[in-house]
């Protein structure tokens, strides 16, 4: 039987495990990066409903008009609503300019995405400065599906924070919870999007499957892992044409481009196979859970930057 998704449930969950593990860190507050996105207002509004000092922070570079307006539209509301909230705005157009001038020439391999990514870490090391400064951690908007399913963010950048707490909700559930904190509806109305590439690609253009499609593939891989290959390839011969299709994709992003400029070699666990990186599959979530090894050292040192298994994630098992 299908669960139903209790968002307030979810979010009382959140901001307790939010003020608490801030608690425990003898930091003073958090730093956000709104971008205008769903993720970064659901993360935000979190932050400031636990009543605890939020700085949210704009970092424009040749951002798109409707981007940047909606962050400051968000930003202003939440400064309105929350009296501890305050916004800072980094323009970093300047900074990615001259960057970007000062790298030699050459062949870019990488298609733009190099300097896609080098948007992503001038704004990591921008949060980290303001974090510093204040005393604040920093909380990364990751998601289930983008960050810690199929790779989709950029190492030392999106992907370099604190403490992640929407990382155990999918996107659909960050969208439900977004309606019901009663974010901007131009933000929940908007095409998600990276917004590192001066363009108006969305992330499902360069997923190549929509978000409902990759939730869709990560619970069929998980709820398969355990039978054999022949098995499940027998099942999954028998799944319509476009299904099939989406499988297909799920592990070349998990394990293809994605992962190799995103994830990164980390100490092993010894259940997992030769080579695996942070950036996981769906079939081996659970290695992100309170029982696995690691996550005692992670709650018993809040104060390091980097954990056995990448930042701390906040779990909801409220679902039914």
């Amino acid at each position: 039987m299908k669960t139903s998704f209790q968002a307030a449930q979810v979010v009382q969950h959140i901001l307790g495990w939010l003020s608490s593990y801030q608690e425990k860190s003898g930091m003073e507050g958090g730093v956000v990066g709104v971008s205008g996105g769903i993720d970064s207002a659901v993360t935000s509004t979190l932050c400031a409903l636990t009543g605890a000092p939020t700085l949210c922070v704009e970092m424009p570079i040749h951002q798109a008009q409707d981007q940047v307006s909606r962050a400051s539209q968000h930003i202003e509301a939440l400064c309105k609503a929350h009296p501890r909230v305050r916004r800072s705005t980094v323009s970093l157009t300047e900074v990615y300019d001259q960057l970007a001038a000062a790298l030699p020439d050459g062949p870019d391999q990488s298609g733009g995405l190099a300097m896609a990514n080098s948007r992503a870490r001038l704004r990591m090391t921008t949060l980290y400065a303001l974090a510093q400064r204040e005393r604040h951690l920093v909380v990364g908007t990751g998601n289930k599906i983008e960050d810690f399913g199929v790779g989709f963010y950029t190492k030392y950048g999106d992907g370099g924070v604190d403490l992640s707490p929407i990382a155990d909700l999918t996107k659909t559930e960050v969208f439900s919870l977004g309606a019901h904190l009663n974010v901007l509806q131009d933000i929940q109305n908007a095409a998600p999007t990276d917004g590192l590439w001066g363009d108006d690609r969305t992330d499902e253009d360069q997923l190549g499957a929509t978000y409902p499609e990759l939730e869709w593939a990560m619970a069929w891989e998980a709820q398969h892992a355990a039978m054999t290959e022949d098995v499940k390839q027998r099942l999954l011969h028998e799944l319509p044409g476009r299904q099939q299709e989406v499988l297909s994709i799920l592990p070349a992003l998990s394990w293809g481009q994605f992962a190799q400029n995103a994830g990164h070699p980390r100490l092993p666990d010894p259940r997992e196979p030769p080579g695996f990186c942070r950036v996981t599959r769906a079939a081996s979530t659970s290695f992100f859970t309170p029982q696995s090894p690691g996550w005692w050292w992670l709650l018993g040192s809040p104060r390091l930057k980097v954990s056995l298994y990448g930042p701390p994630r906040c779990t909801v098992p409220v679902r039914e």
